[in-house]
């Protein structure tokens, strides 16, 4: 077992106790169940992904795990922590986060929720995306309509814009609505007790799996080198 209970059960307690004075009495048990915890599963992940791509062995969990504490600076949730564990992982880690569809992992103790795709592309790989799209639109359709990736993730998700930059973008739009789309991410979610599965690493393997037609089609897209 990766996990133990007491991952699931410190969110909860911190949820009804999100403020400092808690947080450190609790600190060791944070450092524990928690965050060593977290980060050990990261760098189980970070091995299997470097079986077939060695770029994955130049990455630590530090690269890729975000911190448990939140930026209060411009928000009006003043609560100090975050409610869940997150790592992005992708060649290059948190610094590649936008980059390339890799594997967004949020662990929560109300749900375990595996991401990929595009959540916040530039706006050149936007529009190289959205150009792909309007040239190959049938290859998109095939992939989100499998099987495996339809059961598992539904369908890509994300806010639209409700013009684009040209005429042919919105005649093509007009046709086929997801170019409108600024993102292009998905998730699948499992209930929080499966962290406590002993085959936890591989059911998150077998869902990425599930995307792989998809993450293609839009690295292809988006210009990603694999």
């Amino acid at each position: 077992m990766h996990f133990t209970q007491d991952f699931i059960d410190f969110f909860k307690e911190l949820a009804a106790n999100n403020n400092r004075e808690w947080f450190h009495a609790n600190k060791k048990r944070y450092e524990i169940s928690v965050k060593i915890t977290f980060n050990s599963f990261v760098q189980l992940v970070l091995d299997e992904l470097a079986k077939t791509d060695v770029r994955y062995a130049e990455l630590s969990p530090k690269d890729c795990v975000f911190r448990i504490n939140r930026d209060i600076r411009f928000s009006k949730d003043k609560s100090p922590y975050k409610l869940q564990m997150g790592a992005i992982i992708t060649r290059g880690g948190r610094k590649n986060m936008h980059g390339e569809p890799g594997m967004y992992l949020e662990f929560t103790p109300e749900h375990l929720r595996l991401y990929s795709g595009f959540y916040m592309p530039e706006k050149e790989t936007l529009h190289r995306i959205r150009e792909y799209i309007i040239g190959q639109p049938e290859q998109l359709e095939e992939a989100l309509n499998g099987r495996k990736f339809k059961d598992r993730f539904g369908e890509i998700r994300g806010d639209k814009n409700k013009r684009l930059p040209t005429k042919q973008m919105m005649a093509a739009a007009s046709e086929n609505p997801i170019i409108l789309n600024k993102q292009f991410y998905f998730f699948t979610e499992m209930p929080a007790e499966t962290l406590l599965r002993d085959d936890l690493i591989e059911l998150l393997f077998t869902a990425y799996s599930d995307s792989a037609e998809v993450r293609e089609y839009l690295s292809k897209a988006a210009g990603v080198e694999h």
